[in-house]
């Protein structure tokens, strides 16, 4: 187990009724003036939004609004967040949605506390040390974002898709009430099971040394997410169902099921650029395409880490003397278990063509990048994962 740091400082409250309490609840961490940031219109046409207001009401906090978020969240409206903090002076933003809004709001917050363009950090390649205090009103059980470090943003000029990672974007305080999914469409629960097991999966197929305490905690993620995301695509309305795919959303990215080891995340990297090209397709959608693709590539260098997890976790039988039977039959159950829940698992079904790769790969590829994994990912690399996934 490698040394490390394990530092989650988002107070969370957590069950129904909690929306009461959001307004005197961040006035313990200081809000004086708040940025109410959402999306669509499902928080207003669910009443939440009305719920959020009348908390902040009841505490005498005065608040601006900015909707408008889209998946993928766009440069253009954070800028045009930045700007209306600053000329209302506001020192709190309150994001009420799923992991846009959620990352919209951090970048604002980078923004404001840096008093520079948030992109500056991310051409840079380097890590804010401050940002304005976040608040999160979670409505979707996906990203993790309302406890984790990472921040991804669209530049809709260049339809580059990119992360911030910095200790000082993660929230200050989160608010689940699993009963605010319940609306939530099966294609986009779907989306969020599989962006919630792979944050995970990233961090357990990392190569590094044993870490069967971690190993173990993440594996037990992954079993209560595969058997609540059935349970939630069953039944929307499944409390406990929902509970479990929210609270695993917060722990399955905010570092837990990676302590020890060292992250390096290439299939988000991957998708990432996937659908910062392709606006239309969800992150969720694009992780359940590519995983098992790359998983198949680099089967060969952590044969026993894939036969383990398929055992684990998809309930194949060990082959010790053949693991790699074992490992890709759980690549099989996993593909499977995606495409039950709803979920595309070919490039044809996101409505990408090999036509569309190289436009891809070179977004991923620009100035010369490279993906760390098992093995250096570069160009032929991708092009051969992208056709394992077709």
């Amino acid at each position: 187990m490698n040394n490390f740091v394990f530092c989650t400082p988002t107070k969370v409250f957590f069950g129904r009724g909690i929306e009461q309490s959001i307004g005197e609840n961040i006035r313990a961490f200081g809000a004086k003036k708040v940025l109410l940031h959402y999306g669509g219109g499902s928080v207003k046409r669910n009443g939440l939004l009305d719920k959020v207001i009348n908390s902040l009401n009841a505490s005498g906090l005065p608040f601006v609004e900015l909707g408008g978020v889209e998946p993928n969240p766009k440069l253009s409206l954070i800028r045009k967040g930045i700007a209306l903090c600053k000329s209302e002076e506001v020192n709190f933003l309150l994001a009420v949605g799923g992991g846009s809004v959620i990352d919209s709001a951090k970048a604002i917050g980078v923004g404001l506390a840096n008093n520079c363009d948030p992109w500056d950090f991310i051409e840079t390649k380097t890590a804010p040390d401050k940002c304005m205090p976040v608040g999160v009103v979670l409505t979707l059980s996906a990203a993790g974002s309302e406890m984790s470090n990472s921040d991804v943003i669209t530049n809709d000029e260049t339809h580059l898709k990119r992360g911030i990672t910095s200790e000082a974007v993660r929230p200050a305080v989160a608010f689940l009430n699993p009963e605010n999914t319940f609306t939530v469409s099966k294609f986009q629960t779907g989306c969020g099971i599989v962006d919630t097991m792979m944050h995970t999966l990233e961090r357990y197929f990392t190569g590094d040394a044993d870490c069967d305490l971690t190993d173990r905690l993440a594996e037990g993620l992954l079993i209560a997410v595969r058997d609540a995301g059935r349970a939630a695509i069953a039944n929307p309305e499944d409390y406990n169902a929902r509970a479990t795919l929210m609270w695993a959303s917060s722990l399955s990215h905010n570092d837990i099921t990676g302590c020890g080891k060292n992250r390096k995340f290439p299939v988000h990297k991957m998708e990432h650029d996937i659908s910062g090209v392709h606006d239309n397709v969800a992150h969720g959608a694009g992780l359940a395409v590519l995983f098992p693709a790359w998983a198949e590539y680099v089967l060969e260098y952590d044969t026993m880490k894939f036969a383990q997890l398929a055992h684990r976790v998809w309930g194949a039988e060990m082959n010790f003397d053949h693991p790699e039977v074992t490992a890709r039959e759980g690549i099989r159950a996993m593909r499977a278990y995606f495409h039950e829940i709803g979920m595309p698992i070919t490039m044809k079904e996101l409505g990408i063509t090999p036509d569309d790769y190289a436009e891809i790969i070179e977004k991923t590829t620009l100035d010369g990048t490279t993906l760390s994994s098992y093995l250096t990912l570069g160009p032929k690399e991708m092009l051969d994962i992208y056709r394992l996934a077709e």
